[in-house]
């Protein structure tokens, strides 16, 4: 990927109803560095990633990847532990599998001081909006953004006659947000809200059609009414606290209102663009947030038309954040020890460019133990031999820095 003039980070209040589409049409910690609390006052670190490539209609081809992306990363440079990691993908990820995920997981378990991650991979849509609790001005053909589950496919002529799909929608993830104990809150979305542009020339976009004729379920009405009683919150304080932006933590979207979120195929690895980028640079800096955007913007092609952006909630927006609110994550790397047998080691690379490793690149441990000979090479997964007992979870530099 080409490396591109900085462009301008979209934030402000609203901007989350905006990457939502409610105003536009628009993975046993093994190494004992991974047992170390990383954040003060955390006593636990829990993640909910998402991911869904089995659509009936038009699949995509990273969402699973961009999962394992995330779950190396967090346990390997945050220090998770694999037992507070929820993964939930293709056909578990159900309007209830996903649902029943959030509130079992994160929303039960999480306290106060905890850190949460929420990440979803997969399609975004539009639907018609008649919750009048979520209508916020007068416009006829409002439509809401939503999250297309695994078994959200079209209805069958629903271009002329309309349809309801199980779709869950950006107000229910703003409820459930606003549900958990913690402020703590990272949210990942890769997708976007466009329509009839599932594929175009760049590659797969994450998205289905929807419309006017595009109606949300009764049981997701029901569910958000369920979320607004426990939260004792009235239709007037839910209107203002949406219009606030976000209610916890700080969430991170592919895309700006209205543009595209691509799949990108890096040497035969598929995965969202913004997912590997941001992966990518979350292995390699303990930079803030702001500064982690500004070279994910600089590295999207500029024909792209894709800008990532973030939104912090509102009262908090001057705050220079650590990624997943860690102040200490382990040290930069260039990837993991993920396998041992005997001499030969598998690697995990998430922290370097793939098409700069072949057989033969050398790499040693961050704190210089072993040397380690690359032997061959698929995708971001590389098969190597050591000169010395290594164990999984070592984190690696390359010999050459």
């Amino acid at each position: 990927m080409s490396s591109l003039n900085r462009r301008r980070l979209l934030q402000g209040a609203g901007s989350f109803l905006a990457t939502l589409g409610l105003n536009s049409i628009s993975f046993q910690q093994k190494a004992d560095r991974h047992a170390r609390v990383l954040a003060q006052g955390t006593s636990r670190k829990l993640a909910l990633l998402v991911g869904i490539n089995e659509y009936d209609s038009q699949p995509l081809n990273g969402c699973l990847n961009d999962i394992d992306l995330q779950y190396n990363l967090l346990v390997h440079r945050f220090g998770f532990n694999p037992r507070d990691i929820l993964v939930v993908t293709d056909a578990e990820a159900t309007r209830t599998g996903i649902l029943t995920a959030f509130e079992e997981h994160l929303l039960k378990q999480a306290k106060s001081d905890d850190v949460v991650i929420y990440h979803y991979s997969g399609k975004g849509s539009l639907a018609f909006n008649p919750n009048p609790i979520t209508a916020i001005d007068a416009r006829k053909d409002l439509l809401s953004g939503t999250f297309v589950p695994v078994d959200g496919d079209l209805p069958s002529g629903y271009r002329q006659i309309g349809g309801t799909v199980p779709d869950i929608m950006g107000q229910t993830l703003f409820l459930l947000l606003s549900a958990l104990k913690t402020e703590n809150v990272t949210v990942v979305l890769d997708n976007c809200f466009v329509r009839s542009r599932s594929r175009c020339f760049s590659g797969v976009v994450r998205s289905r059609d929807g419309g006017q004729n595009i109606l949300i379920s009764d049981e997701e009405s029901n569910y958000q009414q369920q979320l607004l009683s426990r939260l004792q919150m009235s239709p007037e304080a839910f209107i203002r606290n949406y219009r606030a932006g976000v209610p916890q933590g700080t969430v991170l979207t592919a895309i700006s209102p209205a543009q595209l979120a691509r799949e990108s195929n890096i040497d035969g690895f598929s995965s969202g663009l913004f997912t590997y980028l941001i992966t990518h640079y979350l292995w390699q800096e303990n930079s803030n947030i702001e500064a982690i955007f500004q070279k994910i913007v600089s590295e999207i092609p500029q024909q792209f038309e894709q800008t990532p952006q973030y939104e912090i909630k509102a009262g908090n927006r001057d705050r220079q954040y650590n990624p997943y609110f860690i102040e200490i994550p382990n040290p930069p790397a260039r990837g993991v020890v993920t396998k041992v047998q005997g001499d030969i080691v598998q690697l995990w690379l998430g922290g370097i460019d793939p098409r700069t490793v072949d057989a033969g690149t050398m790499f040693a441990g961050i704190d210089g133990e072993g040397r380690i000979t690359v032997t061959s090479r698929n995708g971001i997964v590389a098969e190597a031999k050591s000169d010395r007992e290594v164990k999984e979870g070592m984190l690696l530099h390359l010999l050459e820095e």
